[in-house]
This record gives structure tokens, sequence and C-alpha cells, in this order.
């Protein structure tokens, strides 16, 4: 009986992992780049635009996997993104 079970879920488990595809590795990309960006955005502004791209691929992410509130709520933050971009470039030029 043990085996059995211990056999399902090994069985479970590999069906589960090996479903990761091309889409879930878009996703994966798009969340990292933000992550990345975001921590790196006080040393550069080219690192606060890559962090407003990765953000909008993150909003086609949600949008491609039909989580739409997800996607929406990505754009809003590529438009901030972009906007924190823009005023840091007016500071910067003074």
């Amino acid at each position: 009986m043990f085996n059995a079970r211990a056999n399902r879920i090994a069985c479970f488990l590999n069906h589960n992992i090996t479903r990761m595809n091309l889409l879930t590795l878009f996703g994966l990309f798009a969340v990292t780049a933000m992550l990345v960006c975001y921590a790196f955005e006080e040393r550069s502004l080219w690192f606060m635009l890559a962090f407003a791209f990765s953000c909008g691929l993150g909003s086609a992410y949600g949008f491609l996997q039909g989580a739409w509130p997800f996607g929406i709520v990505e754009a809003v933050w590529t438009v901030v993104a972009l906007r924190r971009c823009w005023l840091a470039q007016e500071l910067k030029k003074g």
C-alpha cells in the first residue's frame, strides 16, 4: 500500500514538473528580470528603463496566460516605471 501511494505521488510530481512550457519560462524570465532590475535601479537609468521593459513583459505574460488582472497591474507598473525614468532623466538634466 505504501509503495502504491509513493508511486502515485512520484508520478504526480514528475508530471507537474515536466509541464513547464515556453509561456511559463517567459513568465519566469519576466519576473526575474523585474526583480534584478528593481534591485539595481539606483545604479543607472538603464536599469530603470529595463525595469519598465520587464514590467511590460510581465504584463504580456499575464494577458497571455489568462490572468488579465495581473496583466493590467503590470501594465500600470510599466507606466509608473517609465514616468519615474523620465523624471529621473529630467532631474539629471537639471
